[in-house]
């Protein structure tokens, strides 16, 4: 994944502000705003419920994603769960009801916010940056700019692989200017004190 096709925090947020203001079903915009905030898959988001979320007032919650046979745990800080709190309760939804429901009742049709989402593109993003996206489903380069913002961000890798449902190594092979070292300064006589091995003298 090269860095230049990622986007941006502020064109993050310009595509969701397009979402929230013209998506006709209103379960797009919460729905688009978890892959983006939360890198999920949007297959996960679509597959949620209300019971996969802990949300205290005023404090940390907890997403439990779905992911195979056992669910993995995503913090969710606490601007983040009063939305989905107010989004609930605005939606009129009950515990075992899918948190993103379709307009006929149903899981969010795919088709209906991929439409949404190259809408958003077209009206929100530079024409240049438009056409030279890469190819395969198009929202979800919103879960890899996520996931890019959490490394830059220092969380350590093991940490967004857990969130992410990934492998650490893959993040490393899939963002690797995230893991430069150039900058870094390194102690050369301190690293051959600590890595010589004990003179071997012969009998």
């Amino acid at each position: 994944m090269d860095e230049e096709w990622l986007l941006s925090v502020e064109q993050v947020r310009s595509l969701l502000e397009w979402i929230r203001d013209h998506a006709a079903d209103r379960s797009i915009y919460p729905f688009m705003r978890i892959v983006a905030e939360q890198a999920l898959r949007p297959e996960e988001a679509r597959a949620l419920r209300v019971c996969d979320l802990v949300l205290p007032e005023g404090d940390w919650g907890i997403l439990a994603a779905p992911d195979g046979r056992k669910a993995r745990a995503i913090p969710l800080q606490p601007q983040f769960v009063e939305f989905l709190r107010e989004w609930i309760s605005e939606a009129g939804l009950r515990e075992d009801d899918l948190l993103f429901p379709g307009m006929r009742g149903g899981p969010l049709p795919v088709s209906g916010y991929q439409q949404v989402w190259e809408q958003a593109q077209e009206a929100v993003l530079p024409r240049d940056e438009l056409y030279s996206w890469r190819l395969g489903e198009p929202i979800s380069i919103l879960r890899e700019s996520c996931m890019v913002k959490w490394l830059r961000a220092g969380i350590s890798a093991v940490t967004v692989a857990e969130w992410a449902g990934v492998n650490p190594s893959w993040l490393a092979l899939r963002y690797p200017y995230c893991f430069r070292s150039e900058d870094v300064e390194i102690d050369w006589d301190h690293l051959a004190e600590i890595t010589a091995l004990p003179d071997v003298r012969k009998s």
